[in-house]
């Protein structure tokens, strides 16, 4: 009877508060949608060059595309809720020793990507995750990424989730990618070529393309 009584009570705590938590980051995924198609809009007119293509994509409940030129962000809320290893700084904090369900966090994945390799289906080419957003259910968040998404956004404590701070990370994760520029690869490692990886680059685009290391060739990749 013990037994079954261990686990009434973690289906009443743990799973009571994975399925908030999940609900919860379902809404803010949703309000991050209905901000990044108006974003896409009002950007592309008030850029209004014809070359400069702003547009919104939603491809499912729980992916969204935002193209600005040649990035592309690919927002992904992933459907499953996380705890955090017990090392983590977070099960340090007197917020969640007060309430350990606090730690239960949704995920909503932003990673940037070259428009073109979507456009053209290159699928060797390297996409880069930029940040993560974490949400509790007391809708308390913060966000995990590279330069200022990291630390303009990590008081899990004290920050709640709101339309105004999803306009602040998103705008922080297009600034990231505009200045965050291709670059190329050192001459001496892509200077050899077969021709049969030149015919596979043209029929499947397998010449591997990413901002950070610039290119590489497939026999590269598949030794990476």
């Amino acid at each position: 009877m013990n037994s079954e009584n261990n686990i009434l009570k973690l289906l009443k705590e743990k799973s009571c508060t994975k399925q908030k938590v999940y609900k919860i980051t379902k809404s803010v995924f949703a309000e991050i949608q209905d901000i990044l198609s108006e974003k896409a809009i009002r950007l592309n007119n008030a850029v209004s060059d014809p070359d400069v293509d702003i547009s919104y994509e939603e491809t499912g409940d729980f992916d969204a595309k935002l193209k600005f030129s040649g990035d592309t962000l690919l927002f992904n809320m992933h459907t499953n809720i996380f705890d955090f290893d017990s090392s983590h700084q977070i099960h340090k904090t007197s917020y969640v020793k007060e309430d350990k369900m606090r730690s239960f966090c949704g995920v909503i994945n932003i990673y940037n990507f070259l428009s073109d390799s979507l456009k053209y289906n290159r699928l060797n080419d390297a996409g880069f995750l930029i940040a993560r957003i974490f949400i509790n259910k007391d809708n308390h968040f913060f966000v995990e990424g590279d330069a200022e998404l990291g630390f303009l956004f990590n008081d899990l404590i004290n920050q709640q989730i709101n339309k105004e701070q999803l306009e602040n990370i998103i705008n922080s994760a297009i600034e990231y990618s505009l200045n965050f520029d291709l670059q190329t690869p050192d001459f001496n490692t892509v200077k050899m070529v077969s021709v049969h990886q030149i015919i596979e680059a043209n029929n499947n685009h397998k010449i591997k393309t990413s901002k950070r290391l610039g290119f590489k060739l497939s026999h590269e990749t598949n030794n990476a």
